[in-house]
């Protein structure tokens, strides 16, 4: 579909070219994808595969249909959704799947996000949908958050994410005031 943007991120050149990605992230739109490259940037440097795709809950609902309906098959663990405004990705994907979606808001300029945070986070009881910060540091921890779930069952993972942590736990101790 020329109108879908798709390609799959891996952590290194030297990673085969056939590991099929295990995180999906995606975002209403291209627009959103200056905030959603700060997950795919720290799912980079853990080393997960990942792929990123354009998919509009409302302009393309039978694309997002067949995506939410076969990630699991697909060998899809967690998805990040991205929208701004009415954000409806992250639910209309969680209503279609049992996979963990973690909801990004993308800060617009009418209300700087709030209107997508709100869209987001009041997901009716029964389908569950992570909600995260507006805008870079929601999408980056929307990262760290698909890391975490998949090291529970991955000790590479778990390892790097413990140094990963310590890294930042040095970082902060050894900041000193002007």
């Amino acid at each position: 579909m020329a109108n879908q943007a798709s390609h799959s991120r891996r952590a290194s050149k030297k990673q085969a070219a056939a590991v099929p990605p295990v995180v999906s992230v995606i975002m209403g739109s291209k627009s959103d994808w200056e905030t959603m490259k700060n997950a795919s940037d720290v799912l980079t440097e853990f080393g997960v595969a990942h792929e990123c795709r354009v998919i509009s809950a409302h302009r393309t609902p039978e694309v997002l249909t067949g995506f939410a309906t076969t990630a699991e098959a697909r060998g899809i663990e967690v998805i990040i959704a991205g929208a701004g405004a009415a954000a409806h990705l992250a639910g209309v994907t969680a209503a279609q799947t049992v996979l963990p979606v973690l909801g990004v808001p993308i800060e617009s300029k009418a209300l700087h996000g709030l209107d997508s945070l709100l869209s987001i986070v009041q997901m009716p009881g029964g389908i569950p949908v992570g909600t995260l910060a507006i805008g870079a540091s929601g999408a980056k921890n929307a990262a760290l958050f698909a890391i975490a779930i998949l090291a529970g069952k991955k000790a590479r993972l778990r390892e790097k994410l413990k140094q990963y942590r310590e890294k930042m736990k040095r970082k902060a101790a050894e900041e000193t005031l002007p």
